[in-house]
């Protein structure tokens, strides 16, 4: 009987625990702009859909998106957005083209601040970055919710480049007094292949950072700004949960910057104050 017993609570706690490995990662919008934001999301090649790809979150409002482990895609924030005459729903910046509230199979038509995901991948790791790569629309911040395995950590843009955007990057609306709503990459703007590292700079000892990578990087230097920024910008956790904040508070204070092993200085946040 005792044999059998530990048999079965044996069984039972392996399959907790493998019910645990499996448990939905939640993804937490918050937003903190003064103005609504409409959140995107596509799966990568390969990954279904989300139920949602798309959504409406005034100012000060958050919600909560259940995402599988084995989740890799893309995530922004859509700003300006509105409907015509004919139901169709546009915005000015991000937007995915779908004509909808919902992206469905859609990605973000650049510039956009985009914060990339591939959950549960080597070694059980998840590995995350904000890229401005494809340009600028918003300030974004990235934490997970608790410390695990890898190298967790907050990273993003804390600040607001559209008005310090160079002029030939800068992207500007009419009907908004014609100040920049976003700031497009050189790759982008120019269409050159040293900007977008392509062609005869399509390796890492050819490509390098440019005046304009260097204007995204100096200002945001947790955050990817050229396609092979990878050392200060790519993050890893393990099993955790992430919090996508829209318009976080701009951390410039000394006291709250960090050195990475790199020797990277990148600004750190206090996640106290984040999870209101």
């Amino acid at each position: 009987m005792d044999r059998l017993f530990l048999s079965s609570t044996f069984l039972t706690l392996l399959s907790l625990s493998s019910l645990s490995d499996v448990q939905p990662a939640s993804f937490k919008f918050i937003n903190k702009c003064r103005y609504t934001v409409w959140p995107g999301l596509l799966s990568g090649a390969g990954t279904a859909q989300l139920p949602t790809t798309g959504f409406a979150l005034r100012t000060g409002k958050s919600k909560s998106v259940s995402v599988p482990r084995g989740w890799s895609g893309r995530l922004w924030g859509r700003t300006h957005c509105g409907q015509d005459s004919s139901g169709k729903f546009s915005c000015l910046t991000g937007d995915c083209g779908s004509g909808k509230l919902e992206c469905g199979g859609s990605g973000a038509l650049p510039p956009a601040t985009l914060a990339e995901f591939t959950l549960n991948g080597a070694n059980g790791l998840d590995f995350y970055d904000v890229s401005l790569v494809d340009g600028y629309n918003m300030p974004m911040l990235v934490i997970p919710k608790k410390s695990t395995n890898g190298t967790c950590g907050a990273t993003g843009c804390l600040i607001d480049l559209n008005g310090a955007c160079p002029n030939e990057l800068k992207v500007k609306a009419r009907g908004h007094g014609r100040v920049g709503v976003a700031c497009r990459s050189a790759c982008e703007a120019f269409a050159e292949p040293q900007f977008c590292c392509s062609d005869a700079y399509a390796t890492p000892d050819t490509c390098a950072p440019s005046v304009y990578s260097l204007f995204f990087k100096h200002a945001c230097p947790r955050a990817y700004s050229y396609a092979y920024d990878d050392k200060t910008s790519t993050y890893t956790c393990a099993n955790t949960d992430y919090i996508i904040i829209f318009c976080p508070l701009p951390y410039t204070s000394q006291k709250l910057l960090g050195i990475r092993k790199d020797g990277a200085v990148l600004p750190l946040v206090n996640k106290t104050m984040m999870y209101i």
